[in-house]
């Protein structure tokens, strides 16, 4: 299961590359915020025809949840301004090395001390040599 799942996000990482592509050339024609705006609106209306159809009726309001756990609703945009500004000018590849290198680097944090609700998983030397392999690739890329 866990290789299903590893197969699932390497290609929602594929996903976001085709994403960054197709925001640099949207933004040249309507703004970096109106694509950005376009890509959520796109995602808001699919996201609710899902939930229309497959999401369970019974489950806890939304609103009952604290609100430090709707942060990705800020994040998410800023993210997508982010891809949407750096893309045309440093190209995909290291746009995405660049968001890897963020990602795995606070993601390491995150499990080390188990923060957000997450399980504690220890920083160690295998984590480290990985980060140390995507900030060297970061380094290369831009070098290219």
């Amino acid at each position: 299961m866990h290789l299903v799942l590893i197969l699932i996000v390497v290609a929602g990482g594929m996903g976001l590359s085709v994403e960054a592509g197709l925001l640099g050339p949207l933004a040249g024609e309507v703004g970096d915020l109106w694509a950005t705006f376009s890509i959520f609106g796109v995602g808001a209306a699919l996201t609710f025809l899902l939930m229309l159809f497959f999401s369970p009726r019974s489950s806890p309001s939304f609103f009952a949840q604290p609100s430090w756990q709707l942060l990705g609703g800020v994040l998410g945009p800023v993210y997508v301004v982010i891809l949407t500004i750096a893309t045309p000018v440093i190209g995909i590849a290291l746009t995405m090395i660049g968001i890897l290198a963020g990602q795995v680097f606070k993601s390491l944090i995150i499990d080390h001390y188990g923060l957000l609700g997450t399980s504690r998983r220890k920083i160690d030397g295998k984590r480290i040599i990985a980060l140390v392999f995507i900030i060297a690739a970061l380094v290369l890329v831009a070098q290219g």
